[in-house]
């Protein structure tokens, strides 16, 4: 059975850090593409980052680029993504997924919250 299972979200103050996690199972980790999307009320579901199954290549959304930094464990099957300085634009439900060919699977999601 495939499980994503995200962790880390909470209330931050702006300027600060967290670092959400995903573990993975059920399927072949280390060969998945793995990325964190976001989502607000009445938004779209947009993509954060992507980190390539293999050698890990990266991407990052313009709007992180320089404060967000995903990156994988493929020993423990499990995929972060450490967020630093913080915004309160980046408050939204995180949602990490997994992506092989046709396969795709979506965690549940956790909250983030920036605010003072």
């Amino acid at each position: 059975q495939v499980q994503l299972v995200e962790s880390g979200g909470g209330l931050v103050q702006p300027g600060g850090s967290l670092r959400l996690s995903c573990a993975a199972s059920g399927f072949t980790f280390s060969t998945y593409a793995m990325s964190w999307y976001r989502q607000t009320p009445g938004k779209k579901r947009e993509l954060v980052a992507l980190i390539t199954g293999g050698i890990g290549v990266t991407h990052h959304a313009d709007s992180v680029k320089g404060r967000f930094t995903i990156s994988r464990d493929n020993a423990k099957n499990t995929v972060y993504l450490q967020m630093n300085t913080l915004k309160p634009e980046d408050t939204a439900v995180y949602y990490c997924k997994a992506k092989w060919g046709v396969y795709e699977y979506w965690g549940q999601g956790t909250q983030v919250t920036v605010s003072s």
